[in-house]
């Protein structure tokens, strides 16, 4: 605008009122010029960028529109009035049961109408397959079951539910990677619970880029969740996992979703456990055992006896901890095994034990017990494929690795549990009770842990019990 002496001032922007309850609000309006904005964190600016210069993702920032007019307080239908927390009813949202309780278990006691669970895993481990005995046990127990396939063709899907067992009448089958072609089979079959694999898999026409880029990932999950949520229908969802391990695709699909599972497993062993990541209906402390077999997936109840040796007799280098896996105490068994080398360097060897804590204990061991293990190469290991990442093993691993120096077996009825400082003291580790109640129970009458003193003295008590006549030396 031009003032009266002729100089050009820069006109502010306009401005709207939005009004609310007699109440005028200033809502200035903004230009209609095109930004671009992440996706992931939210940044935003005038240039686009393959990787966003925030959070470092990449194929998240995308154009978007500024707003050109003001945000208008819309009228409240009666049905969705705000009510007191105390008055909002709670059957429509009970668990039911899905048939595998060891699923369910994970799950906080079933699945709920309308909730959205991703299962994501790595490639192999099983996720098609406990997904397929799920929809199967609704099928059976009555209800229809849409069971969509983006990856296998029908005719797979079919062989495979023939030699799991999972063949049921209401149990209905559609290989189609296209959104608005899902959204169909759900108007004609009228679904009592959904599966989708996988959602990185399908595409919709609504939004640009390839199936499984974060725009498609981000419109088909947001659709899917949207309709199941409408019409009160769990939805289960196969999610792809990165080489990093972390779910494929936007940040934002853990967020939409109700429920996080992460299934884990070796492939050179049988073991799964399904983990909960994020659970909106239960706690996230739970895990699910199960057992691939040549007819599918099966459920484990009783885990206690899968991670310890079938020898029948002591061995040396062998001590049993009672870990905590979610709200379970399973009793492990480490193996431990000492050779003299002339190497400058001996070898440290781990499995299923972190490395560095190993490490750290040879060190104590060595200074505080007196142990010589500079000249020898020790190797570390859990049995059954279990992986052990609380400290409460340290005791346990300590005694094996002196059982294997003296070559003496502990006596079969000791456990132990415990952590182990670097001034040689032993810490006491969480859920004591459950460790120790487990322990009774699987026959573990000696179970040594903080009460019974410094490192040096638990071993040397231990040997004492194992051979009375004798003084352990090192």
């Amino acid at each position: 605008m031009l003032t009266a002496v002729g100089r050009l001032i820069p006109a502010r922007p306009s401005t709207a009122r939005v009004h609310v309850a007699g109440h005028a609000y200033a809502d200035r309006m903004a230009r209609a010029t095109s930004a671009y904005a992440c996706s992931e964190c939210g940044w935003q600016g005038a240039k686009w960028y393959g990787r966003c210069p925030e959070c470092q993702a990449w194929g998240s920032v995308i154009e978007r529109g500024r707003p050109i007019a003001a945000v208008q307080a819309a009228k409240v239908p009666a049905s969705r009035a705000a009510r007191p927390i105390a008055e909002v009813p709670t059957a429509s949202a009970a668990h039911w049961p899905s048939g595998i309780e060891e699923f369910d278990r994970v799950l906080g006691g079933g699945l709920v109408p309308g909730a959205a669970i991703l299962l994501s895993g790595e490639p192999g481990v099983g996720k098609s397959t406990l997904l397929l005995e799920v929809a199967s046990r609704a099928a059976r127990a009555g209800d229809r079951v849409l069971y969509v396939t983006a990856e296998e063709s029908a005719s797979q899907v079919r062989l495979r539910a023939e030699r799991t067992g999972a063949l049921a009448d209401g149990l209905y089958l559609a290989a189609e990677t296209d959104l608005a072609t899902i959204l169909g089979h759900l108007d004609e079959v009228q679904p009592a619970l959904v599966v989708v694999d996988s959602v990185q898999t399908v595409s919709s026409a609504m939004s640009d880029g390839a199936a499984g880029q974060p725009a498609q990932v981000r419109e088909v999950a947001g659709t899917l969740i949207r309709v199941a949520k409408d019409r009160g229908v769990p939805l289960l969802l196969v999610g792809h996992v990165t080489k990093d391990g972390s779910i494929a695709g936007p940040r934002l699909l853990e967020h939409l979703v109700d429920v996080v599972c992460s299934f884990e497993g070796d492939r050179q062993t049988a073991l799964r456990f399904v983990r909960a990541l994020k659970n909106r209906f239960g706690p996230t402390d739970e895990v699910g055992c199960f057992e691939m077999t040549g007819d599918g997936i099966a459920e484990v109840p009783d885990p206690s006896g899968l991670f310890l040796s079938r020898t029948g007799r002591p061995v040396s280098g062998t001590c049993v901890t009672i870990a905590i896996e979610g709200r379970r105490a399973l009793p492990v068994e480490v193996q431990a095994l000492v050779v003299p080398t002339n190497a400058p360097q001996p070898r440290r060897v781990v499995n299923g034990v972190d490395s560095s804590r190993v490490a750290m204990l040879l060190a104590v061991l060595e200074r505080r017990c007196r142990i010589p293990l500079g000249s020898s190469d020790v190797y570390v290991s859990t049995v059954g494929g279990i992986r052990i990442t609380e400290p409460a093993a340290d005791l346990a691993i300590a005694l094996a690795v002196a059982s294997a120096v003296r070559d003496r077996a502990l006596p079969p009825a000791v456990a132990a549990v415990g952590e182990i400082s670097l001034a040689g003291d032993i810490r006491p580790v969480s859920a004591a009770k459950l460790r120790a109640s487990e322990a009774k129970r699987l026959g573990y009458t000696d179970l040594l842990g903080p009460d019974a003193g410094a490192v040096a003295d638990v071993i040397r008590r231990a040997f004492v019990r194992a051979v009375p006549d004798e003084v352990p030396e090192f």
